[in-house]
């Protein structure tokens, strides 16, 4: 049996904050307000791994409570793989796509597929990552947020 899942996530641009995306930190001079780091490609593609093993979502699992202040997204996509893993399911593929007007993220793309397949425990031929620019449209294109869309399969 094969499962798809779809997630979303989006976060404000804020001075003095880290840009992480994809699990790597990426030089910027804004980063993403949020709770946790703000890895919106993370928080999307966890989205998407819950709702194909039919888990809810992020929030459910991963409140705004003082255990989840700060946290590394990357934390939270390892307990979302075991939560995965415990409903008997393994991962086929994630497809995501990262908006952003800026920083230009072509130079970190590779390391970002490297990190989430390596958190995933998945072949890096099973994480895809792209990323387009608004051109100058919208919030993300006049550069006050970030959003990022992912699509996940499970097999069983």
């Amino acid at each position: 049996m094969i499962r798809f899942g779809i997630g979303y996530d989006v976060h404000k641009l804020a001075p003095n904050r880290k840009l992480i995306l994809g699990g790597v930190e990426i030089e910027h001079t804004l980063g993403l307000e949020a709770h946790s780091d703000g890895d919106v490609l993370i928080h999307a593609i966890i989205d998407a791994l819950l709702g194909a093993a039919t888990l809810g979502d992020i929030g459910q699992h991963f409140p705004m409570t003082a255990e989840f202040k700060d946290v590394s997204s990357v934390e939270l996509l390892k307990k979302t793989r075991e939560l995965i893993a415990a409903k008997g399911y393994s991962i086929g593929n994630v497809d995501s796509i990262i908006v952003a007007q800026r920083p230009k993220l072509a130079p970190h793309i590779l390391p970002m597929r490297e990190r989430l397949a390596q958190v995933l425990n998945v072949e890096l031929d099973a994480v895809s990552v792209k990323a387009k620019t608004e051109e100058g449209l919208g919030f993300t294109g006049t550069e006050q947020g970030i959003a990022a869309y992912a699509v996940a399969s499970l097999e069983r």
